[in-house]
């Protein structure tokens, strides 16, 4: 890795990763685990985490089964990679069956009202995660911090510790610091540290139905399946989780985000009539660079083989997907409550853009949430963490140009300008 200002970072090493002596050792040790993926084995883990062995509705089974299948059908993905993917799986189901179990022994749970949240949609690396978090600082509204999502509900024996602070936080940290020591700079491209308000996307996946696979491993088996599910269903599952979040520790008005919306607008609008959406649009080669560079930094670390053409060959055509989906559906939102939010307006005044929305969405702006707005502002000013500089051309032997031609169809429908790179 290179620098040539102490802000500006150059990733030289994509292709071949030059890997240090911590990286190399967490790697060999990784190889020497239990990395089965067998469901039985996963669902038997979950059970015993939990104390509990009613998962609720079981048509999610061959869901998993097809993500399990999936991902052993990625043969470049490392121990590492599969490692992440068998933990990940047991915690999703250990937290299916803690919030079936609450729902049961406290079904008003499903009567609390999720009031006109306001919802950001938009391309990854398009300024959602700036925009959510900024409007979370406003904590009269309800916010989904990283280390809540990835345990919405407590584990059996969980309690504030002496210092009182939530278990699901302490071990939220110790993995987001181990994340660090294995992939620092992922904190100038995605800093996922666990205050920071993560996507409701967590929460489907409870229920096995989400896009989030895709970006851990090469899946498109699982991509195709994904895409012939009527979501519905799965939005009205994510819905209750709210439900239980909202149950667990309110207020019910949230402030929620993902870029899988993009493409499922009408169960989105049908799950929540009322909400508000600010609909972030950038220049989509931009956002490639982005996250091809993102993942491929990953990569050193989750796969076997690197692959970068492969790898920004399949977000071309997934951000393609995305945005043909938003310009089919656009018009679905309710025009009164939706918002596009051009990338260049939202950079040269963030806390102006944030004021539109709420305008949208009937929501006064306080002194006191303009405070925190400011406040968040100030501690958390754009490339805090260091700029990345990016190559297609060089990292991953695209042309910019002809990935912008592809997306012609977007730059017709929405001003967005084309950013140099």
């Amino acid at each position: 890795m290179s620098s040539s200002r102490t802000d500006v970072i150059r990733i030289d090493d994509l292709r071949s990763p030059r890997l240090d002596d911590a990286q190399r050792a967490a790697l060999e040790y990784v190889a020497t685990l239990d990395l089965s993926l067998d469901r039985d084995d996963l669902l038997s883990a979950a059970r015993t985490r939990a104390r509990a062995d009613d998962f609720g509705p079981d048509d999610f089974v061959p869901r998993l089964d097809a993500m399990i299948d999936a991902v052993e059908a990625d043969t470049g993905l490392g121990p590492l990679g599969r490692l992440a993917i068998r933990q990940r799986t047991i915690r999703l189901l250990t937290a299916r069956l803690l919030v079936e179990r609450l729902v049961r022994t406290t079904p008003e749970i499903l009567d609390i009202e999720i009031d006109a949240p306001i919802i950001v949609i938009g391309l990854p690396r398009s300024g959602t995660t700036h925009l959510v978090n900024l409007i979370a600082a406003d904590t009269t509204l309800r916010s989904l911090p990283y280390w809540e999502s990835l345990e919405p509900v407590p584990l059996p024996g969980d309690g504030p510790g002496r210092d009182g602070v939530d278990p699901r936080f302490v071990r939220c940290t110790r993995d987001y610091e181990a994340q660090m020591r294995m992939v620092p700079l992922l904190s100038a491209m995605h800093h996922q540290e666990p205050t920071a308000i993560e996507e409701e996307i967590e929460l489907e996946d409870l229920d096995f139905a989400s896009y989030t696979l895709e970006w851990l491993a090469r899946v498109p088996g699982w991509r195709d399946l994904y895409f012939a599910l009527d979501q519905r269903a799965h939005y009205a599952y994510m819905k209750k989780v709210l439900q239980v979040l909202t149950h667990l520790r309110g207020p019910n008005r949230w402030v929620l985000k993902s870029p899988q919306h993009l493409e499922q607008i009408p169960a989105l609008v049908e799950t929540f009539p009322d909400a508000t959406f600010a609909i972030t649009h950038r220049d989509p080669v931009s956002v490639i660079q982005s996250a091809a560079t993102m993942l491929a930094y990953g990569d050193r670390m989750r796969r076997a083989e690197i692959e970068p053409e492969a790898l920004a060959a399949y977000w071309v055509d997934r951000v393609d997907r995305l945005l043909r989906a938003c310009v089919r559906d656009r018009d679905l939102l309710p025009a009164e409550r939706s918002i596009d939010v051009i990338f260049d307006d939202f950079m040269s005044d963030n806390v102006g853009m944030v004021e539109r929305i709420y305008a949208r969405a009937s929501r006064p702006m306080t002194s006191n949430a303009r405070a925190q707005i400011d406040a968040f502002m100030t501690e958390h000013p754009r490339g805090k963490h260091g700029r990345l500089e990016y190559d297609l051309q060089g990292d991953f032997g695209i042309d910019p140009d002809a990935v912008r031609a592809r997306f012609k169809y977007y730059f017709d429908r929405f001003p967005v300008s084309a950013e140099a790179v």
